[in-house]
């Protein structure tokens, strides 16, 4: 059995690895400081008020991509991935899902031959 590690998907896992030390090391930092990590967010000034929203509409349109996206491809459970990007971070979880779905495509592409 072959577990469809492309390139691709190895790609997009090394991206999530990246996202998840990323962002947790600033959340750490923000928790260690004692910082209002919401209030930072919307009152640092029009620049990072306009990252978040930025931000946010991405992860509200990827979230909806990766529902219906595993849905149509037979993955289970694909809400988990929104679940546990309020948990971790987008940055994480959205290339994990890419990961995951390219493993799936290339396993359901296997099972066409």
């Amino acid at each position: 059995m072959t577990r469809h590690w492309t390139p691709l998907a190895v790609g997009y896992a090394v991206l999530a690895v990246a996202g998840l030390v990323g962002t947790w090391i600033f959340n750490v930092l923000s928790v260690v400081q004692m910082s209002n990590f919401i209030g930072d967010l919307v009152s640092s000034g029009p620049a990072v008020s306009s990252i978040t929203v930025d931000l946010f509409v991405v992860a509200v349109a990827g979230s909806i991509f990766i529902i219906v996206e595993a849905r149509r491809l037979g993955m289970r459970r694909g809400w988990l991935y929104v679940v546990a990007a309020g948990i971790t971070a987008f940055a994480f979880v959205f290339p994990l899902f890419l990961a995951n779905r390219q493993r799936r495509l290339t396993a359901l592409a296997a099972e066409a031959v």
